[in-house]
C-alpha cells in the first residue's frame, strides 16, 4: 500500500519540514498552503527532483467547501490518504486579552479549531476501517502556549491549541478500533516565520537563554517527532502529545 499524507499549511516551518522528511520516507506528499503559490511549489519542485512525488494544493482550511475540495482532489491524484498532519495555524500581533475582538477571535478559532475538525473528518472518512478504509495516523501540531497560555502575547492562539489537545484525546479514543491512530505535538519556541506574524520576528533568540536547553529549535526537529508518530514504530501509541520545546 502507498502512504499518501496531506500536510496542512505545507509551504513553510515546520509544514515544510514535514513534507521533506515525509518524501524521504516514502510518503506520496499533498503540500496544502493557502495564499504562497510560490513557497508550496518550491517544496514540491524540491521532492519531485530528488525522486519524490508531491503535489501542491491551494485551499482555506477554514473554508469546508475548499477543505472537501483538497481532499477529493488528493484522491484522485495521488490515491487514498493514510496520514494527516493538522499543521496549519494562524496566529495575530501579540496584544492582551482586552483588546481582543470578535472577528480577530473568529479568524483564529477557524483556521486552528475549525480547519483541523474539518480536516480530520475528510481523513476519517478515507482512513476509517469502519467505511472501509486501510486505517492511518493523524498528527496534530499544537503548541506549547496550550499548556503556558501565552500571556500578554496571544491567549486567544493559545486557547486554540488547548482546543487542539482536547480534540487529539477525543478524537483518538472515538476512531481507536477503525485502525486509526491520533497523536499531537505541541513545538514550543522554534525558529519559523510565525513568530514574525505575531510582530516579535526575533522572539526565540529573545527569550532562548530563559530555556533548559539554552536554544531554539528548528522545525526539522519537530518534523521528526511527527514523522515518528506517524510511522509503525508508534504502533500502540494514541492520544498522547510529544513536546518539542527545549525543556520549557
Amino acid at each position: 500500500m502507498e502512504n499518501v499524507i496531506v500536510i496542512t499549511g505545507g509551504s513553510r516551518g515546520i509544514g515544510a519540514a514535514t513534507a521533506y522528511l515525509a518524501a524521504d520516507r516514502g510518503y506520496r506528499v499533498c503540500v496544502n498552503y493557502r495564499n504562497n503559490h510560490e513557497a508550496a511549489s518550491a517544496v514540491v519542485d524540491k521532492i519531485n527532483q530528488q525522486g519524490g512525488q508531491a503535489i501542491a494544493i491551494a485551499a482555506d482550511i477554514a473554508i469546508e467547501a475548499d477543505v472537501v475540495t483538497l481532499f477529493n482532489t488528493v484522491d484522485s491524484r495521488l490515491g487514498n490518504v493514510t496520514a494527516l498532519v493538522n499543521n496549519a495555524g494562524i496566529l495575530e500581533q501579540q496584544t492582551r486579552l482586552e483588546n481582543l475582538d470578535a472577528d480577530r477571535l473568529n479568524r483564529v478559532f477557524a483556521t486552528n479549531i475549525t480547519g483541523a475538525f474539518l480536516c480530520a473528518r475528510e481523513a476519517i472518512k478515507r482512513m476509517s476501517t469502519r467505511h472501509g478504509g486501510p486505517g492511518g495516523a493523524i498528527v496534530n501540531v499544537s503548541s506549547v502556549a496550550a499548556r503556558l497560555g501565552a500571556p500578554g502575547e496571544y491567549v486567544d492562539y493559545a486557547a486554540s491549541k488547548g482546543a487542539m489537545d482536547t480534540m487529539t484525546l477525543g478524537l483518538a479514543k472515538e476512531v481507536a478500533t477503525e485502525g486509526i491512530r491520533v497523536n499531537a505535538v505541541r513545538p514550543g519556541f522554534i525558529y519559523t516565520d510565525i513568530h514574525a506574524d505575531g510582530g516579535d520576528p526575533n522572539r526565540v533568540d529573545r527569550i532562548k537563554e530563559s530555556l533548559p536547553m539554552k536554544r531554539g529549535g528548528q522545525a526539522m526537529e519537530v518534523a521528526q517527532a511527527i514523522l515518528w508518530l506517524l510511522s509503525n514504530e508508534a504502533s500502540y501509541t494514541t492520544g498522547t502529545f510529544i513536546e518539542v520545546a527545549g525543556g520549557r
